[in-house]
């Protein structure tokens, strides 16, 4: 059963009791990631988290690190290119204590200019680590190749540039900009009572900030190619699709189509590349859906002078599956492997926390789990053959980074 209670102010809470754990996961979402930045701002939604943790006016960041580890709890954040999450896992009866202290993180933050300093620092040495795994970058750069200049295609750390222009009074105006409360959902799952909501309201329910923005210009989807030369052994490949936004009605036949294609091990994808031609150690593919505009990623990393074979297969198992669609067997194991990851997570209240706090900033409603396996049930062989054909068409864009930056003539 999931409370929902919105404050006076316009802050969301959700919470999900669950009386038979011992832990509780609080999570602050804000509505806002890389995708609200601009050219000049790149960077900033993940720096600034990243600055929260560094003190606030009655704790440094020494002793932020020291009150979580001291209950034997957890503290972390990231962000995504349209909401950012701070959130803490500690055991039930420390729930009020780590409360606390993250509310101090979120409202009290200082900004050090030495500490800003630092962290500056460590955001580069972030972004070389980044540069330094081609197989993570290729991604970003098939972000870049489908959505051009729209900032979705920006990449998430930002770059050097941007980071060096950060200060306080820049991450102060983001906060009063984007943190806004209209644009804030504070998550709670485990063994918490209902009385909690009134300690979290105490918190954040008197706050007041900016106007929440509107997520802007909606993304077109290009078809591109973006090639990079890097000192490397193989060649990590992407191609890239257009899916559909979060909250689709037709989104558990996507999410079943791209198990069979390269979700687990059974996959084609796995079959076809690996198991059968020994072409490559990884190779899969995933959904990403924003709030307006999704992505079929298809990644493959393989030696240099195997590119062209990998590509082939990949639009043989691409063309087999729109022409014969897939199996009834497919289809049966893939909405049961859904229904099994589902209850599986289910078991974490991290997961909960997660799942209860994007649903309400992204979508404000939340399906039982009685309904979302109604929804995988309901998915055909038919409705995931016709996505099939919808989805993997000639309008695709491909990211690539190899020892010569060459695609292969059949790309």
């Amino acid at each position: 059963m999931i409370n929902k209670y919105s404050c006076k102010n316009g802050v969301r809470i959700v919470l999900e009791q669950i009386p038979t754990v011992r832990s509780v996961a609080i999570g602050i979402w804000i509505g806002t990631g890389s995708r609200n930045e601009n050219p000049e701002t790149n960077g900033i939604s993940h720096f600034l988290e990243h600055m929260f943790f560094k003190g606030t006016a009655t704790r440094t960041a020494k002793e932020i690190a020291e009150s979580f580890d001291s209950i034997g709890g957890q503290v972390n954040a990231f962000t995504s290119k349209e909401y950012t999450c701070y959130y803490a896992k500690v055991l039930d009866t420390h729930s009020k204590f780590a409360l606390d202290v993250l509310a101090d993180m979120f409202f009290n933050s200082t900004f050090d200019e030495t500490e800003l300093l630092k962290e500056k620092n460590v955001v580069l040495e972030e972004i070389k680590m980044y540069e330094d795994t081609p197989d993570d970058i290729v991604h970003d750069l098939l972000s870049r190749a489908v959505y051009g200049d729209h900032p979705l295609g920006y990449p998430i750390l930002g770059t050097e540039e941007t980071l060096n222009t950060f200060n306080g009074d820049s991450l102060r105006k983001y906060i009063a900009e984007r943190y806004s409360p209209e644009n804030v959902v504070i998550s709670i799952a485990g063994n918490v009572p209902e009385t909690f909501i009134q300690e979290v309201e105490q918190y954040f329910g008197a706050y007041h900030g900016g106007n929440r923005e509107t997520s802007g210009t909606i993304p077109s989807f290009h078809s591109n190619k973006i090639s990079r030369k890097k000192d490397i052994e193989q060649a990590h490949l992407c191609m890239g699709f257009e899916g559909l936004k979060v909250g689709h009605e037709d989104i558990y036949s996507l999410i079943t189509l791209n198990n069979i294609l390269g979700g687990s091990m059974s996959s084609r994808l796995f079959q076809d590349v690996r198991e059968q031609k020994g072409l490559a150690y990884s190779v899969f593919s995933y959904h990403s859906a924003y709030q307006d505009s999704g992505i079929v990623t298809i990644y493959g990393g393989t030696g240099a002078k195997q590119l062209g074979v990998l590509v082939e297969t990949i639009q043989e198992t691409l063309n087999k599956l729109t022409q014969d669609g897939i199996t009834e067997k497919e289809l049966t194991n893939s909405k049961e492997q859904l229904k099994g990851s589902l209850m599986l997570s289910l078991e974490s209240t991290n997961s909960r926390m997660s799942r209860n706090g994007k649903n309400e900033l992204l979508l404000k409603r939340h399906r039982s789990l009685d309904e979302i396996i109604e929804q995988i049930d309901a998915v055909t062989k038919n409705s995931v053959d016709e996505m099939g054909r919808r989805i993997f068409t000639d309008h695709y864009s491909v990211s690539l980074i190899s020892p010569d930056g060459e695609f292969p003539s059949n790309l």
